[in-house]
This record gives structure tokens, C-alpha cells and sequence, in this order.
């Protein structure tokens, strides 16, 4: 919130797809997953231009805390500064990437070193939070070892409002608690970061600019191609270019926008074959055309098995379709780990409605069709209904 009133704020900001690598890849090629050639958790083609590539060709030094390894290949993204990069480097991605603390260390570190160097900086600050494990939960109790990352808070299931996605039933309502747990510490990790950049001396003259990878990690959210899975909340600040307490509601900017608007603002010429546009105007509140839509997708692996999907949203309407979709193949993955999808499950033994949205879930359908406008949770399928096919 204080970060919000200190720049701009969209609406209508979506992440191409809604799972860590693929996203964060396209983020730093401008690219969509299948013109970079990291679908899911695979390495970039090799003659994919990147952002830190680019940002290095002219001076900048380059600095990442957390998810290092979901930037494949190492060498494509010219890190300068990677904490824990040989022995430790484990337990950063753990227990270390959850700490405030050491988020404000070592942000205090790369600021000092681009310092010494009289350089710019580009810094991509990563937090492990609120991914799983969540606090409170059996596999937090034993995950950390001696690396037990710091609870900041916990939230009680009666504190708290499930997501409208999901059924507000005994067990969810607990998971969904320990996931807020795991949101109260990532906004302390990004606190972290933006205080040492304030005390570094630095503050006014970094764009600083704060999005999420994807939806939670629960049914309907991560790794799919709903509302819930792909929008994301976009904040960016920039000490006297950006009028504080700025809100965009109307264009629709996505992650592949990132490299294209980063490289406008710092001078560098756009470079070919980049599939997002800058949407630096906006940040001074102008105009700009194409911007109705947005394009997700997702096309991850487990199991074996391949579930292709592609989305396209505008403020009222989203449409899905599935090419997995047989009726026969079962959706698996992150977000059917923990405590939701088991209780779910067991509900839908004796709730028709519940058992209605885990077979949705589990097998889906080749279309799906929802107005986002009054049904943000995407809990009523239009695809069939004859008053929405002109709008399908």
C-alpha cells in the first residue's frame, strides 16, 4: 500500500503464464514462453536476447536475490551478484529467500557494491514467499532444518476470507490461513529491499517496479489461465517522473511488457523479434492503443504429460480452451499438494456443488468461457450458454 502511493498502480496487469520460470523468463526476454523456448522449467534458446544482457551492454551491474535458478541459461543473464552461489546456495533458495533480515542485507550489499563501482544497477529481488511451504503447516514444521526462516505472523482460519475460488469449508479455511502467513513476510521481504535502497541514498533515482509470478497455489489459481492465475499486482515507483498515488484502470499490460518498457526508460533502442511493447507512457499517464487484451497461456509438464492451454481476457470476458482436454487425462501439479485439493475432494463426496468444481478441475473441458466482470472467480461457465456466442 505504501509502495502504491508512492507510483502508479494497473488493474488489468497479468503475467503470461501463471508458473515461476517460464514467467520469470518471459519477463526478462519480452517473449512468450513458446518464442523463447522455455515452455516450462527448460533453458532459453540460446540466441534469445535478455534483459540483464542488454542492461550489461551499457554499464549496468546486475544483482539477484532468490530464484536464481529459474533463469536458465546462467550464462544468458549476466548475474554480477548472486548470494550463497556455491555452498550455501541452497539454503538461500529455502530457508534464506523467506528472511527479511537477509533480504535487507544483502540488498544493502549490491547497493554498496554499484556504489563502489560507480555503476547503475539492475536488481531483481525474489521472495520465496508465499510459496509452499506455508506457514503453519506439517511440511513448514520440518522443511528448514537449522534454516528456519523468522514468522512474522500467523493468521487464525476465523481472521480470515477464503478465496472466492475456492469452498469455505473446514480445511481450506486453515490452508488459506497459513497462506497469508506466508503474504504478510513477503511484504516484509519487499520492505526489506526498499529500505536498504533508501538508506543506500539511491531511493531517487531507481525505478522500482513490484509484480508476482502467478496465482497462489491452489486449485483454480497457479499453473492455469484464470483471472485468479494470471493477474497480478503491478506497482511501479519513480521519484519525480511518476505523480504518486497514480491508478491505471484501463489498459492491459502483461509480463513480456517488462524488457521493452525497462530497456525505453533507461535509453536503449528496442531490439527485434520482442513480443511486448513499452507501456512507459503510461507511467505518465498517457494513451496508448492495443491495449484491450490480454494473451496467457500455459504449457508445463508433470508427469509426463504435457497441459497445453491458452487464454485471452479483456476487462469483461475470458476465454479458456484446454487442448489437453480429453476426459480422460488428470490434472496434477503444485496446487493439488497440501490441504485443499484432499479436502476437495472428500467434501465433494457429499456436496454436489463441490464435486461439480473438482471434476471441472481434474479433467476440465476444451472450452471454457466466463465474464470476469461479474464472476471474477470463474465459477460459471458461459461456454455453452446460447446468449454468450456472439461474445465467444
Amino acid at each position: 500500500d505504501r509502495l502504491a502511493s508512492q507510483g502508479i498502480k494497473f488493474l488489468h496487469a497479468h503475467v503470461n503464464t501463471a508458473v515461476c520460470q517460464p514467467c520469470r523468463q518471459s519477463w526478462m526476454t519480452g517473449r512468450y514462453p513458446h518464442n523463447n523456448g522455455a515452455e516450462g522449467f527448460e533453458p532459453i534458446n540460446l540466441d534469445v536476447p535478455t534483459l540483464p544482457e542488454q542492461l550489461r551492454s551499457v554499464g549496468y551491474v546486475n544483482g539477484i536475490l532468490g530464484k536464481e535458478i529459474h533463469h536458465q541459461p546462467v550464462e544468458r543473464f549476466c548475474w554480477d551478484f548472486i548470494p550463497f552461489k556455491t555452498e550455501k546456495e541452497a539454503v538461500w533458495r529455502n530457508g534464506h529467500s523467506r528472511n527479511p533480515e537477509l533480504f535487507h542485507r544483502y540488498s544493502a550489499k549490491f547497493f554498496d557494491m554499484a556504489k563502489e563501482q560507480k555503476r547503475p544497477f539492475f536488481l531483481i529481488a525474489n521472495s520465496h514467499d508465499p510459496h509452499r511451504p506455508f506457514i503453519g503447516s506439517e511440511i513448514d514444521a520440518r522443511a528448514w532444518g537449522d534454516h528456519k526462516p523468522p514468522v512474522s505472523k500467523q493468521f487464525a482460519p476465523e481472521e480470515i476470507d477464503v478465496l472466492g475460488y475456492l469452498p469455505d469449508i473446514e480445511k481450506v479455511r486453515r490452508e488459506v490461513a497459513q497462506y497469508y502467513g506466508n503474504v504478510y513476510r513477503c511484504d516484509q521481504n519487499i520492505g526489506a529491499v526498499l529500505r536498504a535502497l533508501q538508506e543506500s541514498g539511491l531511493e531517487d533515482n531507481t525505478l522500482v517496479v513490484f509484480l508476482s509470478d502467478h496465482g497462489a497455489a491452489f486449485p483454480f489459481a497457479k499453473a492455469q489461465c484464470y483471472l485468479n492465475s494470471t493477474k497480478t499486482p503491478l506497482i511501479v515507483k519513480w521519484p519525480k517522473k511518476i505523480k504518486p498515488g497514480s491508478i491505471d484502470s484501463t489498459h492491459f499490460v502483461t509480463g513480456i511488457d517488462l524488457m521493452p518498457t525497462i530497456m525505453e526508460a533507461v535509453g536503449l533502442a528496442r531490439i527485434p523479434h520482442l513480443d511486448g511493447q513499452s507501456f512507459l507512457p503510461l507511467l505518465f499517464g498517457k494513451q496508448q492503443q492495443d491495449r484491450q487484451y490480454a494473451f496467457t497461456t500455459y504449457y508445463q509438464i508433470f508427469a509426463r504429460i504435457r497441459y497445453p492451454m491458452r487464454c485471452v481476457q479483456n476487462e469483461e470476458y475470458g476465454y479458456i480452451y484446454n487442448f489437453w482436454a480429453d476426459h480422460k487425462t488428470a490434472m496434477t501439479g503444485d496446487s493439488t499438494g497440501g490441504l485443499t485439493w484432499k479436502a476437495m475432494i472428500e467434501a465433494g463426496k457429499s456436496d454436489p456443488d463441490i464435486a461439480k468444481r473438482v471434476e471441472l478441475y481434474k479433467y476440465r473441458v476444451p472450452e471454457e468461457f466466463y465474464n470476469f466482470r461479474e464472476d471474477p472467480d470463474g465459477l460459471n461457465t458461459l461456454a455453452d450458454d446460447p446468449a454468450y456466442a456472439d461474445e465467444l
